[in-house]
């Protein structure tokens, strides 16, 4: 029998807790160690999990010779720091979402894990969702016909963040969704939004991603809502879906409707589009927490080195898109085209160089600033914030 993966969850505020009660429960794994800086907390979870070790210092829970992996559920802010660090003591990494500030915070990491021979996987939980599977499913079948667009709407209310606006907190589970159902990155990014609450701080996006072939995704994220929505429509050529994760169980709805336009424009007579209105199919759809095959999933790639699904590469370009669309905000909701450059150049520091270029007026100003608050975050008296983003 192999040996169980030991395994320690930093940042235990809101979704640390989820993952320390998966990772616990899979039979190939050890949990061994539990990380943050508020002792209460750690206290509250040590009574559910008195055999889990608890910890206030990131740096001892690293020097760990039993760890095998780390998990990562603190503020973005962190995420780099501290993958960065897991990455250079050997172990393998899981990150929540969005992986890194930046598309050169995810390509260093990217590098790292691959010269040390680790995995670097990202928590795009909605990849391993039965009900988005299924959907891949049956896009790739043809069943739909040809993508036109996907709507995705993902509101509440809150809960609000003091570092990253609603479209890195909310968007990326909606981006990571589309990029694996079309199977491509977008050329070009448009986002508007308004700062209602916290100055400087959207929390009403809507964003709109350009695909080749005339497709094209708009994704609305709220944290105004006075409901809680996680709604996607993908609509075909033949057949349309409306997937509503909030739904206990008929998550997926698929539509046999479409529009066909008259195949000849000759006189006005002719002009005529047929509507086609068919039955409603609810896929049957086996019940499994997405949380907990996802951290399946990073067990088994670290036994059999295989890809992750949601692998490091799919986390830059999905940092990516979200890098411009703050560009795009900046700019007025102008379209910013992909790959994201500033200057020219691939943006070196992304969402954090562009704000300071706009307070400071300096690129190379802004950049230099944030790559000496990268250094200073991997220091050891660097520690986990307890509130995470879902």
């Amino acid at each position: 029998m192999n040996k169980p993966i030991g395994v320690g969850v930093v940042g235990c505020g809101y979704w640390g807790p989820n993952l320390i009660r998966n990772f616990r429960t899979l039979p190939d794994c050890q949990l061994r160690v539990m990380c943050d800086v508020n002792e209460e907390r750690l206290a509250h979870l040590k009574k559910l999990y008195p055999e889990v070790e608890a910890e206030t210092q990131f740096e001892r829970m690293l020097a760990r010779p039993d760890l095998d992996a780390v998990a990562i559920a603190t503020s973005v802010r962190l995420h780099y720091p501290m993958a960065r660090a897991s990455l250079l003591a050997g172990k393998h990494t899981f990150i929540e979402k969005p992986m890194a500030t930046s598309v050169a915070e995810c390509t260093e990491l990217i590098e790292l894990a691959r010269k040390n021979g680790l995995i670097l996987m990202v928590g795009h939980t909605f990849l391993y969702s039965p009900a988005v599977r299924r959907i891949k499913e049956i896009v790739d079948s043809g069943d739909l016909g040809e993508i036109r667009y996907i709507s995705a709407r993902r509101l509440n209310l809150g809960l609000f963040q003091k570092d990253i606006n609603v479209a890195w907190d909310l968007a990326p589970h909606d981006i990571s969704i589309i990029q694996y159902i079309i199977g491509q990155q977008p050329t070009a990014v448009n986002c508007r939004g308004m700062s209602h609450v916290t100055p400087g701080i959207e929390d009403v996006t809507t964003m709109c991603l350009t695909f080749p072939k005339q497709q094209t995704a708009i994704i609305q994220s709220s944290w105004l809502d006075p409901r809680k929505v996680r709604e996607m429509t993908i609509v075909g050529s033949r057949r349309m879906i409306v997937y509503d994760d909030v739904a206990p169980l008929e998550k997926i709805r698929i539509f046999d409707a479409r529009v066909e336009r008259p195949p000849h424009y000759d006189t006005f007579g002719e002009f005529h589009y047929a509507y086609h209105y068919g039955d409603v199919y609810i896929p049957y759809l086996k019940q499994e927490e997405p949380l907990k095959v996802e951290c399946q999933h990073f067990l088994d790639c670290i036994r059999t080195g295989a890809k992750p699904l949601s692998d490091g590469e799919q986390g830059r370009q999905l940092v990516e898109i979200l890098e411009a669309s703050s560009e795009s905000l900046r700019r007025g909701g102008s379209p910013v085209e992909l790959p994201f450059r500033v200057n020219g150049q691939p943006a070196a520091n992304g969402r954090i160089a562009v704000r300071l270029v706009v307070k400071n007026g300096s690129a190379r100003n802004g950049r230099a600033k944030a790559r000496g608050r990268a250094r200073r975050a991997i220091k050891p008296s660097v520690r986990p914030r307890a509130r995470v983003t879902p």
